[in-house]
């Protein structure tokens, strides 16, 4: 199993880019504890998660952000990260962590 450090990097930069200042944080950003962050996942209705930052280093979670990065680049609407798959996929997929 190898890590892709620079996509991590990449993404953490980004991500930190992206977070809104504090007159913009939206009642939602504020349940987000420590460690973890939001993504939202489905293809008609998106469904809000709170998944650990430590999903960063598993090389299949960096493939659905970059699926993300090509369909929606960094514009996220939703205040979260939009994963382009359907809800049984992603939980499918996160199970497999065991984190």
């Amino acid at each position: 199993m190898g890590f892709r450090l620079p996509g991590i990097l990449h993404v953490k930069k980004n991500l930190l880019q992206s977070l809104p200042t504090s007159n913009q944080v939206h009642s939602k950003a504020l349940d987000v504890p420590k460690g973890y962050f939001a993504v939202y996942v489905g293809e008609s209705q998106k469904k809000r998660f709170v998944i650990p930052v430590s999903y960063l280093n598993q090389s299949s979670f960096q493939d659905l952000l970059s699926l993300a990065e090509e369909e929606f680049g960094y514009d996220h609407p939703m205040g979260g990260i939009t994963i382009p798959c359907n809800e049984d996929t992603f939980l499918d997929l996160t199970s497999q962590f065991g984190l």
